[in-house]
């Protein structure tokens, strides 16, 4: 089993239950939970719409990289998202997502595919990954910067707002 940090985040519908369910079938079909940050609210990162709910979750897998992706790429798929990120003239068009999930780490692997880059390319310069990052893994070594999750945190020149939204637990953090 391998400590894998994913990335959730809905701006669509009802942002918070969907970031739940989404917990629910990671749990299901990716790996075990071992924990989860609390939910924190963010504006759109590179474009102007809804506001953000956002988390990251450190969870245990079997799966290898390319698995895991092609798993939460379907619990995207199942929760209703029907795309991801297009591009335009080489550059990413961002848009609403009922959810999200990135894979931030798995373990220490450094891996540059076609389909998956690990870590996520654009971590160190998110303030709304970083900060609920920091709060399950405040001294995870990134691999490839060889720096802290908190000193990438505080070198982050990211100035959206990242607010608190909900308290979580990861024991309680189920669906009603």
């Amino acid at each position: 089993m391998i400590q894998v940090f994913l990335s959730l985040g809905s701006n669509k519908g009802d942002r918070l239950r969907q970031l739940k369910k989404s917990v629910e079938h990671i749990q299901h079909y990716a790996g075990n939970l071992i924990t989860i940050s609390d939910i924190f609210e963010s504006k759109s990162w590179a474009y102007e719409d809804t506001d953000y709910l956002n988390a990251v979750i450190k969870i245990q897998s079997n799966l290898s990289p390319e698995e895991l992706l092609s798993e939460t790429q379907k619990i995207e798929k199942e929760l209703g998202r029907s795309s991801k990120t297009n591009t335009k003239n080489g550059k990413p068009v961002y848009s609403s997502r009922i959810i999200d999930i990135d894979i931030l780490f798995y373990g220490n692997k450094i891996i540059n595919s076609e389909h998956l880059t690990i870590p996520h390319s654009l971590l160190h310069l998110r303030r709304f990954v970083l900060q609920p990052m920091i709060q399950i893994a405040p001294d995870f070594i990134h691999p490839v910067f060889n720096e802290t999750i908190e000193t990438l945190y505080i070198r982050c020149e990211d100035e959206n707002s990242v607010k608190l939204f909900k308290k979580v637990h990861a024991e309680n953090f189920r669906l009603p």
